[in-house]
């Protein structure tokens, strides 16, 4: 089994067949992980915030998660991320798939090489894995889905949602979407060799954009709404997911140690 699917906001449960659930001893602790079928599809699930979503944006296990998936196996994985739309283009219940970031967290670990384990300045030229997102544009459109191909992701720190004044930044920056648990869990898949691919799901507009108050409720409804499409579309994307990989994630840590 390679793949895994990390859920996010809305998506804490997913019903598999057959399902195990494993906890995993990792550096970073324990993590809890459940293996099983999605239709007769082979796939791990990982809640990014808990099974009952206990944890902040800011809290998540971030090196915890992606150590466990590794040590699992996994190779490949598919990502959810409730955004918030900074871009005119992005309206609400939309699929978008994110081809750039911009880190705008604070405090977050976000490197498995602290220097004792040697370092790693890891490329980040194509963040998600351009074969993943192949893949997964392609299972869309075989399902008739509305997706968004492309667009800049910015992650915040969190819990709390971002000011007007942060949002026309982002806007002048260049970015297309907000979030808060994109980064560093993107990076860390890199640094571990494994393709990543972000399935984005637009909630509501930004603070500024929105013409009411942001609540994390509105965000956890509006993923509730699209549970069945997500759904959907795992299934045909593990089924279309080839064994062989064609792209450079898993030599992205080829230089750890040698500066």
């Amino acid at each position: 089994m390679s793949c895994a699917i990390i859920g996010g906001t809305g998506v804490e449960h997913l019903s598999l067949e057959q399902r195990e659930d494993h906890s995993v001893h990792t550096p970073y602790g324990q993590v809890a992980v459940a293996a099983g079928y999605l239709q007769g599809q082979q796939v791990f699930f990982l809640s990014r915030h808990g099974h009952d979503h206990s944890l902040p944006p800011h809290l998540v296990n971030y090196r915890g998660n992606l150590w466990a998936l590794h040590h699992l196996g996994v190779s490949k994985i598919i990502a959810t991320a409730a955004v918030g739309s900074i871009s005119p283009a992005l309206q609400l219940g939309m699929l978008v798939l994110p081809d750039q970031f911009i880190d705008f967290t604070k405090q977050r670990a976000t490197t498995f090489y602290q220097g004792e384990n040697g370092v790693l300045h890891v490329d980040m030229s194509e963040p998600y894995c351009p074969g993943m997102r192949e893949v997964i544009r392609r299972s869309a459109a075989q399902l008739a889905l509305a997706m968004h191909s492309g667009g800049v992701y910015v992650c915040t720190e969190g819990p709390r949602f971002e000011t007007p004044a942060e949002i026309r930044m982002f806007r002048q920056w260049g970015g297309d979407m907000v979030g808060m648990t994109g980064v560093p869990e993107v990076v860390l898949a890199r640094e571990l060799g494994m393709c990543y691919a972000t399935v984005a799901m637009v909630t509501n507009a930004a603070a500024g954009i929105a013409d009411h108050p942001l609540t994390h409720a509105e965000g956890v409804e509006a993923t509730r709404s699209l549970s069945q499409t997500i759904a959907d579309l795992f299934v045909n994307i593990l089924a279309n997911v080839p064994e062989e990989r064609y792209c450079r994630c898993a030599q992205a840590a080829l230089e750890r140690g040698k500066f």
